[in-house]
């Protein structure tokens, strides 16, 4: 498969644009799946505990490799909470020994059902068929996507570093995003189970109307917090938390759980599945798909356009499927 360039290659210090691709499946545990990553790129494995490991100093970084639980791993958070619990009853030593103990009980009894996950670096995105190299180890070790099992909900998600942090450049990459939505639910075949569960919920049609109206031109403060008024959450298909947490923490912080938002200068694109095994999926092909909405996002005589036939679409009193009016513009665009 032909890698595609987005619009832009380079991020705001002049460097090649990185990507982070994480890994959802079942079938090995969080050692085999770090023996995986250590096979194909090298490094140095290391154990936090029975569920959690690093695979440091690889080619490309430092890969995590780990039950996704995070009540599966004892942190000093949970340390101090235990000995807050217990009137400080406990000693630190004796706090992290219960905490680890706790945690490897709630591993044991979650590894049945929850998905061991790979949280790859940084990477430059030119290299990102190294993922498909992993995706193919792991299967072949015994990995299942999330076509395996109905209550599977595998999800493989991008990360594509920002080439600006300015309004207009996010603005843009937002509206491209809304307009090409229904083509990549299409294209991209989002397995049952995950379309019923919220974690790639769609944005609220309110916020869509806002965001493809022609005259909204934000500055970055305004486009912050209208998207927090409409999408206080993670669970988006494209979440921009971590983004507009990297750019303003503490305005996202004054109206957000930040308990799980880690602030990075990324799209936090999660609406592709984890199929590992299935002849044709390709986490390459799934960049691929990202590439088109940035392209879209960079081209003013595309995008316009198909924000007006969006508007008269959303108007009609039945719409017609909007995936179908998208795929001619998102399938026939510029390269």
């Amino acid at each position: 498969m032909e890698l595609l360039h987005p619009p832009l290659t380079r991020n705001a210090d002049g460097e090649v644009r990185n990507v982070g691709v994480e890994i959802e499946f079942a079938g090995l545990d969080a050692l085999q799946a770090a023996s995986c990553v250590r096979q194909l790129f090298g490094g140095r494995l290391v154990e936090h505990d029975p569920y959690s490991f690093t695979v440091e100093n690889t080619c490309f970084g430092d890969f995590k490799c780990e039950l996704d639980s995070h009540y599966a791993h004892a942190t000093e958070e949970d340390v101090r909470s235990l000995k807050d619990l217990l009137f400080g009853l406990l000693d630190d030593r004796q706090a992290q020994d219960l905490a680890r103990k706790a945690g490897a009980l709630i591993g044991d009894v979650a590894r049945h059902w929850m998905p061991v996950e790979i949280v790859g670096p940084p990477t430059p995105y030119v290299d990102i068929g190294a993922y498909d190299r992993l995706a193919d180890a792991l299967a072949e070790a015994g990995a299942e996507g999330t076509q395996e099992s109905l209550i599977y909900s595998f999800g493989m998600q991008l990360n594509p570093e920002v080439a600006a942090y300015d309004a207009d450049y996010i603005c843009r990459h937002i509206q491209a995003y809304c307009l090409a939505s229904e083509w990549l639910r299409s294209a991209i075949q989002v397995d049952v189970t995950r379309r019923v569960l919220p974690f790639v919920d769609r944005f609220p049609i309110a916020y869509q109307r806002l965001i493809l109206r022609h005259d909204y031109r934000p500055d970055l403060g305004q486009l912050i917090d209208d998207f927090i008024e409409h999408n206080p959450t993670r669970n988006r298909e494209l979440d921009l938390l971590p983004l507009f947490c990297f750019i303003d923490e503490r305005r996202i912080a004054d109206s957000v759980d930040m308990t799980l938002v880690k602030p990075r200068p990324t799209f936090h694109y999660r609406l592709p599945n984890a199929s590992l095994g299935i002849r044709g999926w390709s986490v390459m092909q799934e960049w691929n798909r990202w590439v088109a909405v940035e392209r879209l996002a960079a081209n003013n005589e595309r995008r316009l356009p198909m924000i007006e036939a969006w508007q008269e679409n959303n108007a009609r009193s039945t719409p017609l499927e909007w995936s179908e009016v998208a795929r001619p513009w998102m399938e026939n665009g510029d390269s």
